[in-house]
């Protein structure tokens, strides 16, 4: 398996340089679900803190393995994170500097390659990880107006603008709450194909709209019915619903509907 191959030449290569403490891996690694398509997530652990300096960042990523461009991750949220494309095999890498002290807030417990002091081991034992779940309070507050929003754009007739919200939709809302729904992380829509079960696939499926008026409006209409249906098995009582708004969009909706 390619990402093998590379974690063993990055070990390899890291547990001889000074500056290193020590080196995880996670992912799909931890769950063993990895194939040909899985990327490889290393967490490089540094003596002095690496991350903030993306030269000193990409001279550590070119340094095992053929390196063709790397980039660092602020459009997820984590700049700390070098996301990296090597050669021979082209095989995607991300990896996330951190120092040791830095490590107890994490969302998984990752496998142990390199820890030369045992203090990487120390830390995992009295620190838990924390997978972020999605606040329901926050979504139900913006719900409603995101469905307006919606619905100005089908009104206007910027479909495209329409269609991309959808897909944000799926993103932030049902492909979280379907996985709760089925006992998984709330990872998005990530492997949502073999992690929900049947129903719930077809009603996720259904949110996706054709490049028309119509269709937009019927996802649209299916992304309602399928939030009710979440909103009302997942959410607990002391979720305050916006009911007001709920009413208003909804009529606002049958308004638009009529209109040609």
């Amino acid at each position: 398996m390619i990402q093998q191959q590379f974690i063993e030449k990055a070990k390899a290569i890291f547990e001889k340089d000074n500056s290193v403490t020590g080196m995880a891996v996670g992912g799909s690694w931890l769950t063993k679900e990895i194939d040909e398509f899985s990327d490889v997530d290393l967490v490089l652990f540094t003596e002095q803190k690496v991350s903030g300096d993306r030269e000193l960042m990409l001279q550590y990523a070119r340094s095992i393995g053929d390196f063709l461009s790397g980039f660092t991750g602020e459009h997820v949220g984590e700049p700390r994170v070098l996301i990296c494309l090597y050669d021979n095999p082209l095989l995607h890498v991300d990896i996330k500097f951190l120092t040791i002290d830095e490590f107890s807030d994490r969302v998984e417990t990752p496998v142990i390659l390199i820890d030369k002091t045992g203090m990487l081991a120390a830390q995992i034992a009295q620190s838990q990880a924390k997978f972020p779940y999605p606040d329901y309070q926050w979504i139900e507050d913006r719900f409603w107006t995101w469905v307006h929003y919606a619905l100005l754009k089908i009104g206007r007739g910027e479909y495209m603008e329409a269609f991309d919200f959808f897909g944000f939709l799926r993103m932030v809302v049902f492909g979280p709450l379907l996985h709760i729904k089925n006992n998984n992380l709330p990872r998005g829509v990530r492997k949502v194909e073999m992690s929900l079960n049947t129903d719930d696939f077809i009603n996720l499926q259904k949110t996706i709209p054709q490049y028309s008026r119509q269709s937009l409006l019927e996802s649209l209409h299916n992304s309602v019915v399928l939030y009710k249906e979440l909103r009302a098995e997942l959410f607990v009582n002391n979720v305050q619903l916006q009911k007001n708004a709920e009413v208003k969009v909804l009529e606002y909706f049958e308004e638009i509907k009529k209109r040609k």
